[in-house]
């Protein structure tokens, strides 16, 4: 088999994106499955009776919570495909996405990345995570190749099968954030060859500004847990070291300390400042020390 579509599900009905993938790998004649993996869902599982009738389709239901990470690593492990495309359950394909476009990449490389866009319009309530998202998408394909391992996302992404099984996820992250940018570091760490291409899906979901910044915060202490194995693959980190090496990061953690409050509200507002949610990341992160 070539290709094997790995969704992992928490409590997200993606009953349409599974429905325009069955389509997308008839039209494109790809010798392709699907395969679901639910992590242990409380709620919207009732769409999971639809997706079986489909052919070539697998759900496979965690008894227990798993983590992002091991949950992904579950998918690779049930896959027969010799490449494995992953992608997050709360997307939707675009208009001009594309399969025969991921495996003509995969001729020069073995981890192709398709990149991600936001909606059209803001949903109600989300404009930091849009406006954070909507920066990031812009980011051009030559920027983006520049430092190819620093950009990796594991949604939308197709990786050589018996490249991801041989260093996988790190299933120590228990928590929200970095399992990413450190398979990132780690197949750079491997000389595994690397791609950015054009082929984006859209990203449909983006939470309100208030559980977006816990996220962050939990994001942030979990690459603090991390230490030295994501040095020089986080800006927040890397800035925080500086600061440390210069003596400075007392004074910016006291700065922080003084306005974390009305900072917090002016992000969690209807126009959220980019520099400041930057300002915000490393000040959290210079609490934790």
């Amino acid at each position: 088999m070539t290709l094997s579509a790995l969704i992992p599900i928490y409590n997200y009905n993606a009953l349409q994106l599974v429905q325009d993938l069955h389509e997308l790998i008839q039209r494109e004649q790809i010798d392709a499955e699907v395969i679901l993996a639910d992590d242990a869902s409380s709620e919207n599982t009732e769409w999971f009776v639809k997706v079986r009738e489909l052919p070539r389709l697998t759900l496979w239901q965690a008894p227990h919570n798993l983590g992002r990470a091991a949950i992904r690593n579950k998918l690779a492990s049930l896959a027969q495909g010799q490449w494995l495309w992953f992608v997050d359950c709360d997307t939707a394909l675009t208009a001009t996405f594309s399969f025969k476009a991921f495996l003509e990449a995969a001729k020069d490389a073995e981890v192709v990345c398709g990149g991600t866009t936001v909606p059209e319009e803001q949903p109600e309530g989300a404009s930091l995570r849009y406006k954070y998202e909507y920066t990031s998408s812009r980011v051009a394909i030559h920027d983006r190749s520049q430092t190819p391992f620093h950009q990796l996302t594991t949604c939308n992404m197709l990786i050589r099968k018996s490249v991801f099984t041989s260093i996988q996820l790190c299933e120590e992250i228990k928590e929200y954030g970095y399992e990413d940018a450190l398979f990132g570091a780690e197949l750079e760490r491997h000389q595994v060859s690397i791609t950015h291409i054009q082929n984006p899906v859209i990203h449909l979901g983006l939470e309100p500004n208030n559980i977006f910044l816990d996220k962050t915060e939990t994001a942030l202490r979990t690459l603090y847990s991390l230490g030295d194995r994501m040095q020089g693959y986080s800006r927040v980190q890397d800035t925080a070291r500086r600061l440390q090496r210069y003596g400075l990061s007392g004074f910016v953690r006291r700065c922080f300390s003084l306005i974390r409050k009305p900072l917090r509200r002016h992000l969690e507002g209807p126009n959220p400042n980019l520099t400041a949610f930057a300002f915000y990341k490393l000040g959290y992160y210079l609490t934790l020390n």
